[in-house]
């Protein structure tokens, strides 16, 4: 299972994805990097809780504050 994380983590790598927090907020950023315990590293992340978004920029997120994951979907 751990494997089948990984490789489609790794897939997804410098593409937009879209996180739900343990604080109820929603955070959407370009994934640059990942690890074992999902602390996922953001470019270009913004807050997009409320209708106003902010910009936070380069972030890393613990994986332990990540509730759901939504990974972008291949269109071919």
């Amino acid at each position: 299972m751990a494997d089948e994380i990984s490789t489609l983590m790794t897939s997804c790598q410098g593409k937009s994805v879209l996180l739900r927090l343990r604080n109820n907020k929603t955070v959407q950023g370009n994934l640059i990097d990942f690890d074992i315990h999902m602390n996922l590293t953001l470019d270009n992340a913004e807050d997009i809780s409320e209708e106003k978004h902010l910009s936070l920029g380069k972030v890393l997120l613990r994986g332990d504050n990540i509730l759901a994951i939504s990974l972008p979907t291949d269109k071919s």
